[in-house]
């Protein structure tokens, strides 16, 4: 063999593992725009990473959450794009002598990936096999047909020479490449298309006013201390957490909402102009994350404007448990397949549990449920904020666990007190003299009662309390601090109406939500 067949078959090493890769995004971007086509949700990288998600132990969500907040999402979304892209590099490597075992490799991911698809909550059949089949079969052809251009030509003289079809191989991997960009665009293309009704349905969507509007907030419930969260979070700050790897998008006029079940006398089917018709109620609500460690940022006040549910829930002939009604539990269903339980007493207790539409003046987000989302006050979201809400099944918590109960959450919920500094930051260095510490504290449907702040381990001070809104919402504290020079540590506790006063004993969110005092360390210049 000469320098230069040397040379060549070193070459075709690199050039397998670019197969790979190659083949790896031909199957992909087929994929994506039969995904466009028929779901968006049953692409092979969204579907494999909700059965992931569904997988993963609580402890570990719990970690993703904490670690990664708001992009945990996309973090899962890189990682399996990051394996698929290593397995297609040993595929196109191992190709280089065993070609159709490569292809058959491809096929198989993409077998996976259909099996992924069809057993997803919200699939809709056989249907949502087919962009991964497509892609899979586009990837193992494409694959056989570069790693055939790789192979060693035969001399005349009989055997393989070293030398290969670059040519063939330039002009295949070049198609490809443009081809796969082509099916790529034309996959956003066709997703766009296919949300531009949902889009429109929001665009057109117009709140009525509220036939029972939310009060006036107090003045002085919302302090003007630099570093503080405003009392009202602006909606693109607003937290999300939720499962949902592509955000639905829900056309409102073809929407539908069932109500059904134990001791359901009356069933009932709505529309989006059905609830925009009825009596709507305009309240600011605080809400909270299970998953907000302490001191966290997943909790945020906003005015939700909706439908009362327990009026909705009485015309269907529900009673509560403490009424002779049989249902204890109503279990909320989301487009995306999430199931929601939340006890059937608390909703119908006189708190206002909504059917909210609006959120701070406008219709929902798509992110935040548009058309329709449950919104309870007292309840971390995991048992009462269903998103994207389309059924209403009242049961019983013995009968059916929903979705995190199966996956070791607490089946009931209400919201611990908690505190939280907002100000100074942690690791602040602040002027010595008056530094203004301020936070917020909640305890939804209980109230805010007192906060007290302690400096190192001196005594508890009792902070100033800003105007309470409503006992749904948060309350906003500050304390004027003489600092002195020198390290700090600043901690917080609160009390709620009910007498109780937050415990300092450290808990994970796991099973019903974080527990413990926040506490901020500063050096004071």
């Amino acid at each position: 063999m000469t320098e230069n067949e040397r040379k060549s078959c070193r070459l075709r090493l690199p050039l397998g593992a670019f197969s790979g890769l190659l083949a790896g995004c031909a199957a992909l971007a087929v994929a994506e725009a039969c995904a466009g086509a028929v779901r968006p949700q049953s692409g092979p990288v969204v579907a494999v990473g909700g059965a992931a998600i569904d997988a993963t132990p609580a402890a570990v969500k719990d970690w993703a959450i904490r670690n990664f907040g708001t992009d945990d999402k996309l973090v899962l979304q890189l990682g399996i794009l990051a394996v698929l892209g290593l397995f297609a590099v040993f595929l196109g490597i191992a190709g280089l002598r065993f070609r159709r075992t490569a292809a058959a490799g491809v096929l198989l991911f993409g077998a996976v990936g259909a099996l992924a698809a069809t057993r997803r909550p919200d699939s809709v059949g056989l249907t949502d096999a087919v962009p991964s089949v497509a892609g899979a079969v586009a990837g193992a052809v494409l694959l056989y047909v570069l790693l055939g251009r790789l192979a060693p030509r035969a001399s005349t003289s009989g055997p393989p020479d070293g030398d290969w079809d670059r040519r063939g191989f330039v002009i295949a991997a070049s198609t490809a490449a443009v081809a796969s960009a082509g099916a790529g665009l034309l996959g956003r293309a066709l997703a766009g298309a296919g949300g531009r009704g949902a889009v429109a349905s929001r665009r057109d969507a117009v709140l009525p006013a509220p036939a029972s509007p939310a009060r006036a907030v107090p003045k002085g419930a919302g302090p003007r201390i630099p570093g503080l969260s405003p009392f009202v979070t602006p909606t693109a700050d607003f937290y999300r957490v939720d499962t949902a790897l592509v955000v639905p998008r829900v056309n409102a006029t073809t929407w539908r909402l069932r109500v059904h079940g134990k001791g359901v006398t009356r069933p009932l089917t709505l529309s989006y102009d059905d609830l925009l018709g009825r009596p709507l109620v305009e309240r600011d609500i605080t809400l909270t994350c299970v998953s907000n460690e302490v001191g966290g940022p997943y909790v945020g006040n906003a005015r939700w404007i909706g439908v009362r549910l327990a009026d909705l829930l009485a015309e269907c002939g529900v009673r509560p448990p403490s009424k002779g009604g049989p249902a204890d539990q109503l279990v909320a269903r989301s487009v995306d397949g999430m199931t929601i339980g939340s006890p059937v007493e608390d909703v119908m207790d006189g708190r206002d549990a909504l059917l909210a539409l609006g959120m701070n003046g406008a219709p929902l987000p798509f992110a935040h449920g548009f058309p329709v989302r449950m919104v309870v006050p007292g309840l971390y979201g995991f048992v009462s904020a269903c998103k994207w809400i389309e059924d209403i099944e009242l049961t019983t918590f013995d009968a059916y666990d929903p979705y995190w109960v199966k996956r070791g959450w607490a089946r009931r919920a209400p919201v611990k007190t908690q505190s939280r500094i907002d100000t100074p930051k942690p690791f602040a260095r602040p002027a010595a003299g008056t530094v203004m510490v301020a936070g917020v504290a909640w305890a939804q449907h209980r109230g805010i009662d007192r906060v007290e702040v302690r400096v190192d381990d001196g005594p508890w001070q009792e902070a100033r309390l800003a105007a309470e809104d409503t006992t749904d919402t948060w309350r906003q504290w500050t304390f004027p601090w003489q600092a002195t020079k020198g390290g700090h540590t600043l901690t917080v506790r609160a009390g709620d109406r009910t007498g109780a006063l937050q415990t300092d004993r450290r808990t994970r969110t796991i099973p019903d939500g974080a527990d413990g005092w926040h506490s901020v360390v500063v050096t004071v210049d």
